[in-house]
């Protein structure tokens, strides 16, 4: 069964490693990712984006999958369903359909409406037994649409949201989602530094976890992220794995269309990203 994200976010805190979300598309996804984190004994999150959601036909339909597969993969791990980036609205459909974990991103609101919807998501989260992450300052790149060139937090800020009663923080240090242009600065450790100062014990979150070198990765762990978002890299192997596929002309050998054959190198590739994240984020072993 499906459980709210703040034990093994605090576990994962206080151990000093980091609790991997990974973003779901579809029923392959949903798959591998389960399999691997049984397979290591790691606790997971699984990632849902609103563009995703609406994809996979709505939040009813991805927690009557993500609960059937638990069930029937027999999986023990600790998992939590979490809307990524939700809006006020998303993240009231998601508490109606079953998550067990949102993500209120109020960071293009003014800081004061910010923090008035979080409050009330904040209560809403906790009457359910949820976990809720908030965003402060924008990170960059694209996702769903949403523009931002990876700016850094204010950590008063931060604390002015942390106090709030959410369960983890995102703030910006420089992140962005989607690949990372040649011209990166890195990740600003100072930043940080100074947010996890102001927040003490609370779970950060580092949104973008594709294409930060892994010394960036292990340095922001021991400062505090407790929780590294993975999406893009799995798209980039499962894309990279079917194409192999194709270009091998595997789908022309005997029933190779099958789309059960067709998506099986990349449901492969998918499990094996997740292991390396996993590897790195020291979650091994830990559920």
């Amino acid at each position: 069964m499906l459980v709210s994200a703040k034990e093994m976010l605090t576990k994962a805190k206080a151990g000093k490693y980091a609790v991997g979300q990974f973003n779901i598309n579809n029923l392959e996804w949903t798959k591998s990712i389960l399999l691997t984190a049984q397979e290591l004994n790691s606790p997971v999150i699984l990632g849902v984006s609103e563009g995703a959601g609406k994809y996979m036909t709505g939040y009813k339909t991805v927690v009557g999958m993500v609960n059937g597969m638990l069930e029937e993969l027999n999986i023990t791990v600790p998992v939590a369903l979490h809307l990524d980036h939700g809006s006020y609205e998303g993240c009231l459909k998601c508490v109606e359909a079953g998550f067990s974990s949102i993500m209120f991103d109020g960071s293009h609101y003014p800081i004061d409406e910010n923090i008035e919807k979080t409050k009330e998501l904040v209560k809403i989260a906790n009457e359910k037994g949820m976990s809720i992450e908030a965003e402060v300052g924008s990170i960059g790149g694209e996702e769903d649409g949403v523009i931002g060139k990876g700016e850094c937090a204010d950590p008063n800020e931060c604390k002015s949201i942390a106090d709030l009663g959410v369960t983890m923080l995102a703030a910006g240090i420089g992140n962005i989602h989607g690949k990372y242009p040649d011209n990166w600065e890195g990740l600003s450790f100072e930043t940080l530094d100074a947010i996890q100062k102001l927040t003490g014990d609370m779970p950060l979150v580092l949104h973008g976890g594709t294409g930060i070198p892994e010394d960036m990765i292990k340095k922001a762990i021991s400062l505090g992220v407790a929780k590294i978002n993975v999406n893009t890299e799995c798209q980039l192997a499962f894309a990279e794995a079917t194409r192999k596929y194709i270009e091998d002309k595997k789908d022309l050998e005997g029933k190779g269309f099958d789309p059960r054959k067709l998506l099986a190198p990349g449901a492969e590739a998918i499990k094996a990203t997740v292991k390396e994240k996993m590897e790195l984020f020291g979650s091994v072993g830990k559920a």
